[in-house]
């Protein structure tokens, strides 16, 4: 008889030797989608690198392979990852719960984060009842294998008898059903639909899903709100005008930007939407996948090794989940990725190299132009124009230390420097902030009541990062998509997307689309007798981790005497943070100068030569 383990508010509480405080227990941050206790559990992804994978990571398209060099794979082992959660649990007890559901799939289903599977709540929002190590391979045994297989290809729109979630903040479904046409256990959700015979059918139970190949489906963890908590928001949005808009708070919107650009806004957008509609009147879009996990052209590209060589050649979407962050996988492989361990080191540095790819060819255009320049001028005006490719803002996603900027310099004739913006000093990680750079980036804060003002640094002029506890936005300049409209049947002001302390100009006025371009205009002393003609470059620079969030994660450790992981877990580990705390190890290996301090990617570079009246 199959199990259904949906819960909704009502949870059975039980008081058991690993059980919370009874005050604790009230606070379940993770009511909505399936919950923990699965009758199928996940399977890990070693099972299924047999038939999808190499063993050994090398074939690029590969599904397990691919999978094996991406941030997904390693969403438990990054250690900026587990540096912020010491700072939201700190802030906000049992959060936790909150940030590692998307982060530990086999650890929050299997029961070893906050609620068990059997009605009761254990004290695991440190991580530390996760099994395995940050170093071992993706077995069963292991929590530490990020957002896994099964996570993905178990996924449905909607619970076991219709429930329906919002879409975010991990609210997934899975299938748990007990059997799949015929076949032990829940469907595996593909892209494909196979007839009977076919000899690329796959030797287990399955099942044709729409939803898998729409962006919805990467919504469930790339829309984050802050959670609500006995039917509230724990943090409502407040508004620069101190009013609160009564909705929880939009921590991360990529999703929710990629739906209100061209790419996403469509008359009829994804099609499992659309019950009893033909497809064919679902007008086509650019989904997540389409950018993020790219067709292969290889001659050699099959799904399965089961499967005839070159079956699915331009018809198999590489699992490279391909991001902007090439500078945390240089971390991992340092830490986790050699032959002795996860021996992820090929499939790594393909997902350098496909991350990098993405920030310089597919993410951005730059321009420069410049006014004519007299002999006798003693100012340069120029203007320099930022176009955003990408189907989101950008940058976009987890926003804490993460921007992009501007480096703009002058050279004279003799080719010496005679004005330079954005400069990053690589010895010490320090952006200059004389002249004052154009920045792009979200800044979120503390609402002040008693100053009317989002607070966004301390008292000493440093900036705070207290994602758990932010409830207002002090700054958003990041660059729309094409096609960007802010506003939204539930938000028709935009509040949740529209910039915050910049101007965006509508396309047409009235329209309410944003332009999907920045201009920043730069007025350039010239110093006498400066030689002639003038080269004026402007670089757009992508940064993972600034100097003052890594600063901030380490400083919260100190301040609150935040213990090793070994001893706050009561482990023996030699792996990880292991003797120190958190946020201590995340900011050696930010200083470590192998590692290059979260070096910007140079992203699109333009140049311009002044021309005399």
């Amino acid at each position: 008889m199959m199990k259904l383990w949906f819960r909704g508010c009502a949870v059975l509480f039980w008081l058991g030797s690993q059980s919370l405080p009874m005050a604790a227990l009230a606070q379940d941050f993770t009511q909505l989608g399936t919950q923990p206790g699965l009758f199928s559990s996940l399977e890990a992804p070693d099972e299924c690198m047999g038939c999808h994978g190499t063993g050994n990571q090398s074939t690029a398209f590969m599904p397990h392979d691919s999978w094996g060099g991406s941030m997904m794979s390693h969403a438990t082992r990054d250690p900026l990852f587990w540096a912020a959660l010491d700072v939201a649990n700190r802030d906000v007890p049992g959060v936790g719960d909150w940030c590692l559901r998307c982060h530990t799939s086999q650890g929050w289903y299997g029961g070893k984060v906050r609620k068990d599977g059997q009605g009761g709540f254990v004290d695991g929002t440190n991580g530390c009842l996760l099994r395995g190590d940050h170093d071992d391979l993706d077995n069963a045994k292991n929590d530490y294998t990020g957002v896994t297989c099964h996570n993905c290809h178990r996924m449905n729109p909607t619970g076991p008898l219709g429930e329906v979630a919002p879409i975010g903040s991990g609210n997934v479904w899975l299938d748990d059903a007990a059997e799949c046409n015929g076949y032990f256990g829940p469907c595996r959700k593909g892209p494909k639909q196979y007839a009977p015979d076919s000899p690329l059918a796959p030797p287990h139970g399955w099942e044709y899903s729409s939803f898998l190949t729409s962006s919805a489906s990467c919504g469930t963890c790339h829309d984050v709100s802050s959670p609500v908590v006995d039917g509230n928001p724990l943090r409502t949005h407040i508004l620069a005008n101190g009013s609160s808009t009564g909705r929880a708070f939009p921590a991360e919107r990529t999703y929710s930007e990629w739906k209100q650009s061209d790419f996403g806004a469509v008359l009829l957008s994804d099609s499992f939407e659309v019950a009893g509609m033909p497809s064919a009147l679902a007008a086509p879009n650019t989904d997540c996948q389409d950018c993020h996990m790219r067709k292969s052209t290889s001659a050699q590209a099959r799904t399965c090794n089961q499967n005839p060589v070159g079956s699915r050649t331009n018809d198999l979407a590489v699992h490279e989940f391909v991001g902007g962050n090439s500078w945390m996988l240089r971390v991992i492989k340092s830490l986790y990725g050699g032959v002795a361990q996860t021996d992820r080191v090929v499939a790594i540095d393909r997902a350098i190299g496909w991350a990098e790819e993405l920030l310089t060819q597919r993410s951005a255009t730059i321009g420069v132009t410049l006014d004519p320049l007299a002999n006798d001028a003693t100012t340069l005006n120029a203007r320099v124009t930022v176009t955003n490719k990408a189907g989101h803002k950008l940058p976009t996603g987890y926003g804490e230390g993460r921007r992009m900027w501007l480096q703009v310099s002058v050279r004279d004739a003799l080719n010496n420097v005679i004005y330079e913006s954005g400069a990053w000093d690589a010895a010490t990680g320090v952006l200059d902030l004389t002249p004052p750079p154009k920045v792009y980036e979200v800044l979120q804060g503390i609402w002040d009541a008693g100053s009317s003002t989002c607070k966004t640094e301390d008292n000493m002029g440093r900036k705070l990062f207290h994602f758990a506890l932010n409830n207002c936005i002090a700054k958003d300049n990041r660059i729309p998509p094409r096609g960007f409209t802010p506003a939204t049947a539930e938000d028709p002001l935009g509040h949740e997307l529209r910039p915050v302390a910049h101007v965006y100009p509508e396309t047409a006025p009235g329209s309410g689309v944003l332009q999907h371009f920045d201009v920043t205009d730069y007025v350039i002393p010239v110093p006498p007798a400066t030689p002639r003609p003038l080269q004026v470059s402007a670089t757009l620079r992508y940064q993972v981790a600034s100097k003052e969030y890594i600063d901030f994660l380490r400083d919260e450790a100190v301040a609150n005497a935040q213990p090793s992981e070994n001893a706050m877990c009561g482990r023996s580990w030699t792996v990880g943070p292991a003797n120190k705390s958190r946020g201590q190890f995340m900011h050696d290996l930010w200083s470590d100068p192998s590692l290059g301090r979260s070096p910007p990617v140079d992203m699109v570079t333009a140049a311009a030569q002044t021309v005399a009246p």
